[in-house]
This record gives C-alpha cells, sequence and structure tokens, in this order.
C-alpha cells in the first residue's frame, strides 16, 4: 500500500457548559487527508485545497505534518510521507478545523503503517498539532473528531477521555455567520478566576447534560446547555447572539451555544425535523443584522474518523 485517505469529521467542542471538556462530532463536513509513502526521510505537504491559500505548507507548521512527525517520533521511526490536504471546513470557524486536519493525517499515516496505534492511542500526537495550531493542547476537538459521538476530558494528567452516550435521534444545527473570530480574541475577554456561585451552576449543568445524555432525556439536555463562565463574555464578540439564541428556542431547539471559540453555534434538537425551522429562524434575525450565515444540519457522528476505501 502507498497511499491512503482519510476523513476527519468537524466538531463541537465545550457543548456550552464543558468549557475545554466536552465535544461531540457531526456528520455534516470535514477534512480529507491523503498520505502517500515516498522515497527517503522526511514528511513534505504537497498540497492543500479549500483553505484561500492561507494554510502554512512548513512542516513544523501544519498540523497534519505536526501530528505525523510525533507519531513517528514516539515510532522512532523516519519515514517519507507526502501529505495532501483537503479542507472541508472554514477557517476560524469554531468548527475545529485545525483538529479535523491532524486527525485525518493520522489516521492515514497510522493506516498506510500498518496500523501500529489503536485508534484511541493516536489522541497525544494530535493534541501535539492543536497546541502547535493554537498554543494550547485542548482535546476537545481532536477527541470527538477521531473517535465520534460525545467525549468527555476528565483529565490530562494522565490523559483519560470518556465516550459517553448519543441518544437515538439527537440532532445538531450549526450556524455560521459571515465573519471570523480569532480563538486568540475569544480567550482574552476570558476571566481568570470562577466564583463560587458560577462554578456550583456550571457543575450541575456539566451532571445534568451528561445525565441527560445516557437518560435520553431531552429536556434535561435542554435545560443543561446553559454555560455561565465563557458565554456571556464571548457572546459580546458575535453579532445578533442572543436574539439568535431566543429565536431559535422558539423555533424548536433544546438550547443554543458557542462551538468552540465561535463565531458557530450549534442548536441540539430532538430529531432533523426542527432544522428547517431553526435555521429560517437565524436566517431572519442575521437578515436584520445584515449579516450572511451558512447553516448546516445533522446527526451526531459517531463514527469519528475513518479511511476511506
Amino acid at each position: 500500500m502507498q497511499s491512503v485517505k482519510a476523513f476527519a469529521p468537524a466538531t463541537v467542542a465545550n457543548v456550552s457548559c464543558g468549557f475545554d471538556i466536552l465535544g461531540f462530532a457531526i456528520d455534516a463536513m470535514g477534512d480529507v487527508v491523503e498520505v502517500q509513502l515516498k522515497d527517503g526521510p522526511g514528511l513534505r505537504v504537497i498540497s492543500i485545497e479549500g483553505d484561500g491559500g492561507r494554510l502554512p505548507y512548513e512542516v513544523e507548521k501544519n498540523t497534519c505534518t505536526v501530528a505525523i512527525q510525533a507519531m513517528l517520533d514516539e515510532l522512532g521511526q523516519e519515514v517519507g510521507m507526502n501529505i495532501m490536504l483537503k479542507k472541508g471546513l472554514p477557517l476560524g470557524s469554531g468548527m475545529g478545523s485545525s483538529a479535523a486536519s491532524a486527525v485525518a493525517a493520522l489516521v492515514a499515516a497510522n493506516h498506510l503503517l500498518g496500523e501500529p496505534f489503536e485508534k484511541k492511542n493516536l489522541l497525544p500526537f494530535a493534541i501535539v498539532a492543536e497546541k502547535a495550531a493554537c498554543g494550547a493542547g485542548h482535546a476537545d476537538n481532536v477527541a470527538p473528531s477521531l473517535l465520534g459521538g460525545f467525549v468527555l476530558i476528565r483529565d490530562y494528567h494522565p490523559l483519560d477521555v470518556i465516550k459517553l452516550h448519543v441518544p437515538q435521534g439527537l440532532h445538531c444545527t450549526l450556524l455560521h455567520p459571515h465573519f471570523e473570530l480569532k480563538t486568540s480574541d475569544s480567550r482574552s475577554v476570558l476571566r481568570d478566576s470562577v466564583s463560587l456561585k458560577h462554578s456550583t451552576i456550571q457543575s450541575g449543568n456539566v451532571a445534568g447534560l451528561i445525565a441527560g445524555l445516557f437518560q435520553e432525556d431531552f429536556d434535561l439536555i435542554g435545560r443543561s446547555l446553559r454555560d455561565v463562565i465563557a458565554e456571556p463574555y464571548r457572546a459580546t464578540l458575535i453579532p445578533g447572539f442572543y436574539e439568535v439564541k431566543e429565536a431559535v428556542k422558539a423555533a424548536g431547539a433544546l438550547g443554543m451555544g458557542i462551538s468552540g471559540s465561535g463565531p458557530t453555534l450549534f442548536t441540539l434538537s430532538k430529531g432533523a425535523e426542527a432544522s428547517e425551522s431553526i435555521i429560517k429562524a437565524a436566517q431572519e434575525v442575521y437578515d436584520v443584522i445584515g449579516l450572511g450565515v451558512d447553516a448546516y444540519h445533522s446527526a451526531v457522528n459517531i463514527r469519528g474518523a475513518y479511511v476511506l476505501e
């Protein structure tokens, strides 16, 4: 085998109350990476599509090559590989764009090498790539992109990642307003400390969300999609946030939050039927604001990343 392609899905990180510890994958979109063996050692990015010329080709900066190099370093091998990246996710969107690239590259390269690592054991290498991309090695995008479904990152030292139950019929709608919000800007507005009151509220909502997933209690899931730590500050960076939130909940959404660091917003609903009404309600708000929006709806992806045959 000389060439392998892999797909890694988009993700929603934080999931409102689960700041930096919860994420889930979606079916609607993702990245594709092809990895080819080449003569001589070393990694090389030979093509990138769909990024508007913005992503780096340097191996020490591109998340695909950073992730693969971390894996090869762990194996103690020098293998020559060409990498071709096809972006299916907009950059700076809050949909886990850098994570999907790294994960797809890892799954393809691991398969090309005869799968020396189990899928779950690729996660540390993806975290290395995330750190290279945004300065922080968070797993709430790479873990669900790799493993699929809802994922809880309980701890990093040592890394403890738990897959959660996904209720049958749980559906996601993504709303991507036409502007870019840098992760650094979203991080900069956050506070360094949290009050005991807000910590208690947030803990209750995280517990309620996880209980709602396992009990398939959609009302409990909706009540628990409340973030009192990050959302109040980040919402100020997203035009029309509270107007959209009110509109989509009236249209049938269980709740709405910021996907990752934004500006994409996510809603959850019971079944796909509400998606059309949710999208229409959101578009009406954005029309008043004068801001374009792309909308996607999808079941929760429970498969994660996979090799394309």
